[in-house]
């Protein structure tokens, strides 16, 4: 059986990231792998340009990966875990990488294909209030109250937040969840945990 015709067969001949069914062709996802159904998916050509970077990203376009993230299978959470790492500005898309779950093995895989992207975020470094490295993860605890604009509460001192996002274009700035709600956190309120 060939490639396409086996994905073809598990994605029920339609993009397994966004449901079209035009234009469909495999697409392997790399790096250092074989093009089999293991790691390959059936993409529409929309999404093949865009994860290939020959075409601009189109935000809209993506709103599919809320429901193509949840997928059980490897190669479809790769491919929708790393696209969106490529919207860190769009506050749907960070809380969906939050709420995923990958397992060790696929999530090497997935980080393993974003070596070039981690560089570039590597050229700012975000720092808590003693000088401490933060990175994308991390755990912080708050130096002080916070008041939260545009929230009617305020963020305690010594509040932990958990799973922290890093600002890409900002070394002052993270992000985190407090009180269930998504705010940006200036590094000199807080320190790593």
């Amino acid at each position: 059986m060939s490639l396409e015709t086996e994905l073809q067969n598990r994605s029920g001949t339609a993009c397994e990231l966004c449901n079209s069914t035009d234009n469909l062709a495999p697409l392997t996802i790399g790096p250092d792998v074989e093009a089999d159904a293991d790691h390959s998916i059936l993409a529409c050509s929309t999404c093949r340009a865009q994860i290939e970077g020959t075409s601009d990203l189109d935000l809209h376009h993506w709103l599919c990966l809320q429901e193509s993230a949840w997928s059980q299978v490897p190669p479809v959470q790769v491919a929708a875990y790393r696209m969106l790492n490529k919207l860190p500005s769009e506050v749907w898309a960070r809380d969906l990488l939050d709420m995923i779950y990958l397992d060790e093995e696929t999530l090497a895989w997935a980080n393993a294909g974003q070596a070039s992207e981690a560089d570039d975020a590597d050229a700012i470094v975000h720092k808590d209030t003693h000088g401490a490295v933060l990175s994308a993860g991390d755990t912080v605890t708050l130096i002080k109250d916070l008041k939260v604009k545009g929230a009617n509460f305020t963020a305690k001192r010594g509040t932990s937040v958990r799973n922290i996002s890093l600002v890409h274009d900002n070394a002052e700035h993270i992000e985190g969840r407090v009180n269930d709600q998504r705010i940006v956190i200036l590094t000199e309120f807080v320190k790593k945990a």
